[in-house]
């Protein structure tokens, strides 16, 4: 059933409850008399995802009645709303985005998100998973845009998620450094990254060193026999 067909059925519920017939009126003769009774999509189904489904359906009613506009698609430059990435950091972002968007639609839904975090070796639950979602949905479409797939990275950068939550793992998990360009406030796994940068360049700094040493011991050498030898041309003169 299309959402346009349900919105409709929908409707006529809410138009018959709230003009509330009596028994045997024509409001309830003809085409209606097969529907069941009328019921507040508030009110039809119990628990979180009925709770979830109902919000849903009535947004859909609300977008269908004009009194609300459906969520539009906001184009947006990752290269300036996100200016604590390097153009490196967000293309490899972006190229792990594409990677997990099997769907080729622009979106990470439920099901790529579960393959995703089982490539990276940390699989979730479907609640967790729904939970992971929900996090960075500003739109509340129930997946992840690709704006939304940097505000993971954002706040992981910034220190914003739970150590133990699964964007935290997939942060961490994802092989992309966002700590070593301009992100303040970078904690856990991307501090420590930031330590084995320091290390390493450390490191390279010493074997420079070292091969600057060399290099002048070298020239000094060289320097003494040019020296010795004409020194050595003198006395034989």
């Amino acid at each position: 059933m299309s959402s346009e067909e349900l919105a409709r059925k929908l409707q006529r519920r809410l138009d018959a409850e709230q003009r509330d017939p009596k028994p045997g009126s024509p409001a309830q003769t003809g085409a209606d008399e097969e529907q069941p009774p009328p019921v507040r999509p508030s009110t039809a189904m119990n628990g979180d995802a009925s709770s979830e489904l109902t919000e849903k359906l009535t947004r859909r009613l609300d977008i269908h009645d004009g009194t609300a506009k459906p969520n539009q698609m906001k184009v947006f430059n990752p290269y300036t709303e996100f200016k604590e990435f390097s153009r490196k950091q967000i293309k490899d972002m972006e190229k792990m985005f594409k990677r997990f968007d099997s769907g080729k639609d622009g979106f990470i839904d439920l099901m790529e998100l579960k393959l995703m975090m089982e490539k990276l070796g940390a699989p979730q639950t479907h609640l967790g998973l729904k939970n992971m979602i929900k996090e960075v949905d500003e739109d509340y479409d129930g997946k992840l845009s690709y704006r939304e797939f940097l505000l993971i990275f954002r706040r992981a950068a910034a220190g914003e998620l739970q150590e133990e939550s699964g964007l935290m793992a997939l942060a961490r998990l994802s092989e992309i450094d966002v700590s070593t360009e301009g992100v303040l406030g970078a904690r856990d796994f991307f501090e420590a990254k930031v330590q084995a940068l320091s290390v390493r360049s450390k490191f390279e700094a010493e074997i420079r060193e070292e091969q600057e040493e060399k290099k002048k011991m070298e020239l000094e050498r060289k320097q003494r026999r040019a020296a010795f030898k004409e020194l050595q041309s003198t006395f034989c003169s």
